[in-house]
């Protein structure tokens, strides 16, 4: 089956081939390095993590670029009032977001490009447009001419009729209102800039605008054109607009062929704001306890073209939607027997049916939410039948169950995640947990039931949820 992508250029969803077969090139907005990331800016990266991941589940080499934007007015203004070189103020950022992405079980792009290495090419991009008589300088800068690309907006959809005539002198930021010719290369004196962040050009000394970065480093990795763009909603006008002005108007080429865009996540209904103080890191919610598998199935529960409502009851519910595919996971395993005379089980149909069920789903514009929805119906039809069973199948039964749920796990990526997270356990308090689960098992034997209790309080306190069953007493860390 075809996948089938939601393509923001033409409004429709789009069979997907990409330009070279088995083989498909994407670039991923990264983080801009002046902060740390919050949930909501993993919303998108997990989106494109699924979408890698999914790619490669059907077969595809995947050569993916995500950005490290390390040069912008934010990062500039944070490195001034510190009083410290750019790098001294991003390396930390960039470390700590590789430390969320790693926790989050993001699979590694294949490159991560810094944009102040790429600084000459660069200043050869608007050298290009110059000649090509798409950009001007004005005042030590450099402006791209809108009026002089015919197809600019396309992407967001503006009228052209309504572009007002101006010049953007100050910030990169645009008024959304009032679209005007938006700068390649930042020049002229800037006092609160200080020399944290200039580079020689033909223009005289300066930066490169926001938008040019992008540009540049998705052709130097993937080529023009490539196969897929993604990146926030909020990015459609006026960073990637600008994107595809700079790239297409200095060669005449397609930039890329699909433009997918994800919705934001909210937070309590509201839009996380770091100037609100209305966020989580993944840190904060790490700190209150939660689990990093409990994170990603919550960010990757629904639909990335609608938006995400992320609340810590979300979060509880996703952690318990987790614990039900890892205890499924441990059931078949358990009960997977070479016994010889054992009658088969429905196990092999239902994993195929929820294998199909998952792919037709995601094939449909990354549906994930109905993706969930298969592989909780096999969770639930398996269970049954490891039930009727008896707690004893074929293994060559169970085996089929588990390689479904690996396959499947191998796009979601929470299993994978939460079997990490069992085995970091510290060793000191897995063995004062088993001491206090002994303690209560003979506390049962003895039939002081209080005592039992108390030590089930006792273990709840520190997170640890306790299941009895006939087999004996499981635990996990809930939190």
């Amino acid at each position: 089956m075809a996948v089938r992508l939601y393509n923001t250029l033409s409004r429709r969803v789009e069979d997907f081939q990409p330009l070279k077969q088995g083989r498909v090139t994407m670039y991923t907005c990264g983080p801009t390095v002046y902060d740390t990331a919050h949930v909501g800016n993993f919303r998108t990266f997990l989106f494109e993590d699924i979408l890698r991941r999914f790619l490669r589940w059907k077969g595809y080499e995947v050569v993916q670029v995500r950005n490290l934007t390390d040069v912008d007015d934010r990062t500039i203004h944070a490195a001034v009032a510190k009083g410290v070189s750019l790098r001294e103020l991003t390396d930390p950022f960039i470390d700590a977001f590789f430390s969320d992405h790693d926790r989050l079980g993001l699979e590694r792009a294949e490159h991560y490009p810094r944009a102040t290495d790429y600084v000459p090419q660069m200043v050869k991009l608007v050298e290009q447009l110059v000649e090509r008589g798409l950009a001007y300088e004005a005042d030590g800068s450099v402006y791209f001419d809108i009026s002089e690309f015919p197809s600019y907006g396309e992407l967001a959809q503006l009228d052209r009729a309504s572009l007002r005539e101006g010049r953007e002198t100050g910030d990169a930021a645009y008024d959304r209102e009032d679209a005007r010719d938006f700068v390649l290369w930042k020049g002229g004196e800037r006092p609160e800039e200080g020399d944290v962040a200039t580079w020689d050009s033909p223009w005289g000394s300066g930066r490169p605008g926001w938008h040019l970065e992008c540009s540049v480093m998705a052709t130097e990795h993937l080529g023009q054109p490539f196969d897929i763009h993604s990146g926030g909603v909020d990015l459609i006008f006026p960073h990637h607009t600008n994107e595809i002005a700079q790239a297409e108007g200095a060669t005449g080429e397609p930039f890329a062929r699909f433009w997918l865009h994800a919705k934001h996540a909210l937070l309590d209904g509201r839009k996380m704001s770091k100037s609100e103080n209305h966020y989580y890191t993944v840190d904060d919610l790490v700190g209150k306890g939660y689990r990093a598998s409990a994170i990603r199935r919550l960010l990757i529960s629904g639909h990335y073209r609608a938006e995400l409502n992320f609340t810590l009851a979300g979060l509880d519910d996703a952690a318990r939607s987790v614990e039900r595919l890892v205890e499924l996971r441990r059931r078949l395993t358990a009960s997977r027997s070479d016994q010889p005379g054992l009658p088969p089980t429905r196990l092999p149909e239902l994993a195929a049916r929820a294998l199909e069920a998952f792919e037709a789903a995601l094939d449909d514009d990354l549906n994930i939410a109905e993706g969930w929805g298969a592989l909780f119906v096999l969770v639930r039809e398996a269970n049954g039948e490891l039930d009727g069973a008896g707690e004893r199948v074929p293994a060559a039964d169970a085996d089929t169950a588990l390689d479904a749920l690996a396959s499947i796990d191998s796009v979601f990526g929470v299993l994978a995640l939460a079997e990490r997270e069992e085995v970091a356990v510290p060793e000191a308090l897995r063995a004062w947990i088993e001491d206090r689960l002994a303690e209560r098992a003979m506390a049962r034997t003895e039939r002081d039931y209080a005592r039992a209790d108390a030590i089930r309080g006792e273990l709840a306190e520190r997170g640890i949820e306790v299941e009895d069953t006939p087999s004996g007493s499981r635990w996990r860390l809930a939190r």
